[in-house]
């Protein structure tokens, strides 16, 4: 197979910001045409979950998402943060941002958003077992619905196509073949 990745041969930085980073490289393709400006945005990673209480009800988030202007019905998640490993991060999110607490985490994928553009990797969980143990503990920015649904009516949502987040509706699908829900 051929080679098709591309050397870099510079990086400017046009912006820095503690969510989002734009940088612009300069490449040379494997077939020696050079690329002068391909614009890369850098992002932290994430992680997300597909998060199942003792009682089996899938735990979902509702908040406003500014950049689409949309109330998103999602999945749990977040920023990985330095130093933190990704079920670490997966575990502070889902109790930061529902108040439930999740010992059983299983890597269910890595996923990348939109790797022509954006170079972080989600990862994605199905949790299991979860009890609520304490109130949220909200960012301050951060308004946010839990609810909870069955597997049926996760699944009814997906048909209906009322979950749009794109990262979100991949795990949820990875976790409901998991499951034994889909074929």
């Amino acid at each position: 197979m051929p080679d098709l990745k591309w050397e870099v041969l510079s990086s400017e930085y046009i912006h820095k910001g503690p969510w989002a980073t734009l940088r612009t490289d300069k490449c040379r393709m494997p077939d020696g045409r050079i690329v002068p400006g391909y614009y890369v945005l850098e992002y932290p990673d994430w992680a997300n979950a597909v998060a199942i209480t003792e009682d089996n009800k899938i735990v979902m988030v509702r908040q406003y998402r500014h950049a689409a202007g949309v109330v998103s019905l999602e999945i749990p998640g977040g920023v990985i943060e330095a130093g933190e490993k990704p079920d670490e991060a997966m575990r502070r999110e889902l109790l930061e941002e529902t108040g439930y607490l999740f010992d059983n985490f299983e890597l269910l994928c890595k996923l990348h958003a939109n790797p022509s553009t954006a170079n972080n990797v989600t990862h994605c969980y199905l949790a299991r077992g979860g009890k609520k143990v304490q109130q949220q503990d909200l960012d301050e920015q951060e308004e946010i619905l839990v609810e909870e649904y069955t597997i049926d009516e996760v699944k009814q949502l997906l048909a209906q196509k009322a979950i749009t987040q794109a990262l979100h509706c991949s795990t949820l699908f990875y976790a409901l073949i998991k499951l034994g829900e889909l074929k």
